[in-house]
């Protein structure tokens, strides 16, 4: 019988290792699995886990009941920790306008606020809805434009503002929402736009909405004339703020009751399926247009409120490419990614003043490599990244079964004592490992000395070869007493006789053994 084996680099002399000073191997432990972290709460009982959303069945923290078969408690584990990360983003926000001084952060912080809430509406829209409307900027811009007139001319306070704004907002989408029963995608997308570039038009020529002025201003605001700026800039971040959270708390409730799961259940490209089950969906995307209309009214009311009037900026081509730009940043369909992604635009638009055009470019290259690299914006990255990892984990997986020894992923899924899994993959490196110690010395100290004391490589050996299954094991029987010996396999069922390996016969018990250990062996090299 003949081996291929080659002399180890840890091979050592047999008495030496043995030796009270002697360096002990320490095998590379490679990790079998991968366990996610999770915060374990007490369990079913405490009123934070009943927390909804106000009427909604949609609880704040998605939570998920687990029995610990250590402890034998049941716990209670977060299974999506992004209500908290929302919670200490906006009190941070929060926190930070007492201590800014500077009045062009204090004015962007107000500007990212609003933009932020008009893109959650938004996402509202194009998001749950479904419908690809780029008329938002108009709603606004005709809801500011709408109640600052009529404050002017009519004297009305400021806090009348948001809600002529909602009816206005409620008409122009009202409006703009006959069409979307009949047009849908790119060319819904077409005439919204058209309508941005109307309204434009419009107050740009008119008179009323001050043409010579460049906007229309004088309108009431909640802000008071007293306060120092900087005392008023303060005091717009925080009311900007509540506007965000309450657009965010729109979203959330939309999404969180009947309206939104009918609209779940008829995304794009299976509308058919859901109008065939009897989801009128059609109505439900229009009611969630109203919705968002009424919402992006009351911003704009808010909007004249703050800057005291509107300007034809609110209409612009360029204010819609860059809301697009937030949201493809960010994500479509994420009320963190609306957010984020405005975060990330503002501060270069605002804050890279002295790049001039080059900030718009760099916008630009930011959205141009989150449609090339990523897809969901920012927020999609992480699906993104368990995907890739997941498929590289099946490959290695592949690659080491295709090596023999490890439970196929096919096999693998169907088996009930996962257990198996990790247990076939430890037997796996551990005979990689132990190939590694077969050597012409370990053969020959075997030979020479079949029982007693080893070397540790050769002890490692006939301790894996101990330990196997019944099943094939090998082992010896004296056919002649002290004179002949031969070679079997135990069956490993009672009643059922070993059988008999092959037709050689040894002389002494220590010949024997040496050939269960070269079958042994050569069974492992072949494994």
């Amino acid at each position: 019988m003949m081996f291929k084996v080659t002399r180890s680099e840890n091979w050592k002399n047999p008495q030496d290792s043995w030796a009270p000073d002697a360096p002990r191997w320490k095998p590379r432990m490679l990790p079998v699995g991968r366990l996610r972290w999770y915060w374990k709460g007490p369990a079913q009982g405490s009123a934070l886990w009943r927390l909804r959303y106000p009427f909604t069945r949609r609880t704040v923290l998605r939570t998920r009941g687990v029995y610990n078969p250590k402890t034998l408690r049941a716990e209670r584990t977060i299974v999506d920790r992004r209500p908290i990360y929302w919670a200490l983003g906006l009190a941070l926000l929060a926190l930070l306008p007492p201590f800014v001084d500077s009045g062009a952060l204090l004015a962007a912080g107000a500007v990212f606020c609003i933009y932020a809430a008009i893109n959650l509406c938004w996402m509202l829209t194009i998001g749950t809805a479904g419908i690809f409307s780029l008329a938002s900027p108009a709603v606004v811009g005709a809801a500011a434009y709408g109640s600052a007139w009529l404050s002017i001319e009519y004297g009305l306070p400021w806090w009348t503002l948001p809600f002529i704004g909602s009816g206005i907002g409620l008409i122009f989408g009202a409006i703009i929402a006959i069409p979307a029963t009949r047009l849908d995608g790119f060319y819904y997308a077409l005439l919204t736009l058209g309508i941005n570039e109307l309204c434009r038009v419009y107050v740009v020529q008119s008179r009323v909405f001050g043409s010579a002025t460049g906007g229309l201003y004088g309108a009431p605001s909640y802000l008071p004339d007293g306060w120092d700026e900087t005392s008023q800039l303060r005091l717009g971040v925080y009311a900007c703020l509540v506007l965000m959270i309450a657009a965010l708390f729109l979203y959330r409730f939309v999404n969180g009751t009947r309206l939104g799961r009918i609209l779940r259940a008829a995304p794009e490209k299976k509308e058919a399926f859901a109008e065939a089950t009897g989801i009128d969906f059609r109505s439900a995307r229009v009611r969630v247009f109203l919705i968002s209309s009424i919402a992006l009214g009351v911003i704009g009311g808010f909007y004249a409120t703050h800057f005291r009037g509107a300007s034809p900026t609110l209409f612009s081509f360029d204010l819609v490419l860059m809301m697009l730009a937030m949201i493809v940043i960010g994500g479509l369909g994420r009320a963190e990614g609306a957010v984020v992604g405005t975060l990330i635009v503002i501060v270069i638009e605002k804050y890279l003043i002295d790049w001039g055009p080059a900030r718009l470019i760099l916008i630009g290259l930011i959205m141009l490599g989150v449609v090339l690299f990523l897809r969901g914006g920012l927020f999609g990255m992480k699906q993104q990244f368990r995907a890739w990892r997941n498929k590289k984990k099946s490959e290695r997986r592949s690659t080491r079964a295709e090596k023999g020894g490890e439970m196929l992923p096919e096999e693998a899924t169907e088996t009930r004592d996962k257990d198996q899994i990790f247990a076939r993959r430890f037997d796996k490196q551990q005979r990689d490992f132990l190939k590694t110690l077969v050597t012409d010395e370990v053969i020959e100290e075997h030979r020479a000395k079949p029982l007693g004391q080893h070397s540790e490589q050769l002890e490692r050996l006939l301790v894996y070869f101990r330990r196997g299954v019944q099943n094939d094991k090998y082992a010896i029987v004296a056919t002649v007493p002290f004179r002949e010996y031969r070679v079997i396999a135990l069956s490993g069922f009672r009643g059922v006789a070993p059988r008999v390996v092959d037709d050689k016969v040894y002389a002494t018990e220590d010949e024997a053994y040496h050939g269960v250990f070269l079958r042994r062996v050569q069974d492992l090299l072949e494994s």
